[in-house]
């Protein structure tokens, strides 16, 4: 077989609020970006955004997940 690899996932979070989408978004990916420089992440395997949404289909937050060799 092939060399094992040690990857691990991190999720994140954010609240979205009408007409303050970029400022938030802005906030995800820096909380992104600080794990990976304090965690030292060797490489990222891949970034992935989902929305979650209320009982009326409005979409009030993302969830990024981050796939990285540690």
């Amino acid at each position: 077989m092939g060399e094992k690899k040690n990857w691990k996932v991190k999720t994140f979070s954010t609240e979205l609020k009408i007409f303050q989408t970029i400022k938030e978004l802005e906030t995800l990916d820096d909380k992104v970006n600080r794990f990976i420089a304090e965690s030292k992440v060797k490489k990222v395997i891949s970034v992935s955004d989902t929305t979650t949404t209320d009982n009326a289909g409005a979409t009030i937050g993302v969830i990024r997940v981050l796939t990285y060799e540690a």
